[in-house]
């Protein structure tokens, strides 16, 4: 059988996409899809930039802080649990476009917040864009990209988050020079809205999608132009076998003895790993501010974690392909303790912190990345969308957690190198933790 599958009748149309080479709309595609993700990376982080502005113009003492930090995490939750369905149900294009709109709100909004109160409730519905563009986007990418290509392409889509915190975070910063921490939450809103069109003409709804839902009278039409969105030709008619509705994964399976422990470990792993993650992605600029240097050269220190961050999360991408994942993310969580508590220990000038926080921000952000892989391999295939899906969605409790414990920690009397070994502890339990996860069945 050739190449081009054009007018090929009832070939199925997801074979095209992944049999075919990679045409260049699919990859204009996927590239609005990294661009989401970056948007992700740099609204998840704005509070962290603004953070020191915060607290200065408030007042608000660390445990409050804290629980500000939080919020978003909090409706990243929320937005997972009611957006993600709703995408399987709508599409993914449309939810995403709806997630887009929420960020772009809820952070037009906060630029304008005259409260302690309106800041976390404009923070948390900023939190459901961001929870339910995540669900999008890797759905969205794998679903454009071609079989030799897939794993590639979502790499590059999680790598888009680190991304979007470094270019985000240096405009941010110099934002931060000269002007006001609410300038930080203007900057997203409008870079949100700058991304509906490039959403609405370049990335296509899935052709996955649309030949699982229900069959309708204009299906064939709409697959048709899906392909065409994708820079493929469209086909003739459709597979007499369509892909039927996915069932929701029963939580019971999930806990039948053959997986219970896996689906355990995993998510305490992930969430405890979680807890450090975001302790040092939250907490970092507020830390820089107390050690005396202002709110720009503290948001040049993330700025630096997070270019660490996207340096480990390509490493271990690389060393996937020769070493064993198991090992690979053991090592990881014991340097992500490490080093979290090596920033904790205080340097003595800002390029030692920014050092440190970078090293911090290479092993924590390259586990991130690990567990994607580490989930996907030890569930089988007909529950690897529910199990990754509830361990996720357990984790992101220990994101919101991360910085309000290490708030309290702070409010308590606790310096900074205790707190710092304190939250580097979650990435070590995670790595028992990944030790006694059973090995998948072949």
């Amino acid at each position: 059988m050739g190449s081009n599958f054009t007018g090929e009748g009832a070939d199925d149309p997801r074979a095209i996409i992944a049999r075919s080479p990679m045409r260049a709309r699919q990859l204009l595609a996927i590239a609005v899809c990294v661009a989401l993700n970056a948007l992700d990376g740099f609204d998840v982080l704005s509070i962290s930039f603004a953070s020191p502005g915060i607290a200065a113009e408030w007042g608000i003492d660390r445990g409050a802080l804290g629980i500000v930090l939080s919020m978003e995490l909090i409706g990243m939750a929320a937005g997972s649990v009611l957006l993600g369905p709703l995408a399987d149900r709508m599409g993914r294009r449309p939810t995403a476009l709806l997630c887009l709109v929420l960020m772009a709100l809820g952070m037009a909004a906060t630029a304008h917040v005259t409260s302690i109160s309106q800041l976390a409730a404009f923070r948390f519905l900023t939190g459901i864009g961001i929870g339910g563009m995540l669900a999008c986007t890797n759905a969205m990418v794998a679903e454009y990209a071609s079989d030799r290509w897939r794993g590639a392409a979502v790499a590059v889509m999680a790598a888009g988050y680190p991304m979007g915190a470094i270019g985000g975070g240096a405009f941010a910063t110099s934002l931060l020079t000269d002007g006001i921490w609410r300038d930080v939450f203007t900057f997203g809103a409008v870079a949100s809205a700058a991304l509906i069109p490039f959403l609405l003409l370049l990335a296509p709804e899935s052709v996955g999608f649309l030949l699982q839902r229900d069959r309708r009278g204009d299906s064939l039409a709409q697959i048709n132009r899906a392909l065409r969105g994708l820079g493929h030709g469209p086909v003739n008619s459709l597979p007499e076998s369509g892909v039927k509705v996915r069932r929701k994964t029963s939580l019971h399976r999930l806990f039948a003895s053959d997986l219970r422990r896996t689906t355990l470990l995993l998510a305490a792993a992930y969430f405890c790993h979680v807890m450090t993650f975001y302790f040092i992605l939250k907490w970092v600029p507020k830390i820089v501010v107390d050690m005396g240097y202002d709110a720009s050269a503290a948001g040049g220190v993330l700025v630096y974690a997070n270019v660490g961050g996207l340096a480990g999360a390509l490493l271990l991408s690389v060393l996937t392909l020769r070493l064993p994942l198991r090992w690979i993310m053991v090592g990881t969580m014991a340097m992500s303790t490490l080093m979290v508590i090596w920033f904790g220990q205080g340097q003595t000038d800002i390029t030692g912190l920014a050092f440190a926080a970078a090293a911090a921000g290479f092993f924590t952000n390259a586990g991130m990345v690990g567990f994607y892989a580490l989930i996907a391999a030890s569930f089988p295939t007909e529950v690897r969308g529910g199990g990754t899906g509830f361990v996720i969605g357990i984790g992101r409790g220990g994101a919101a957690l991360g910085p309000v414990v290490a708030g309290f920690l702070f409010q308590s009397g606790m310096g900074l190198s205790r707190v710092a070994v304190a939250m580097g502890l979650g990435s070590l339990i995670a790595a028992a933790a990944i030790l006694s996860v059973p090995r998948p069945q072949s």
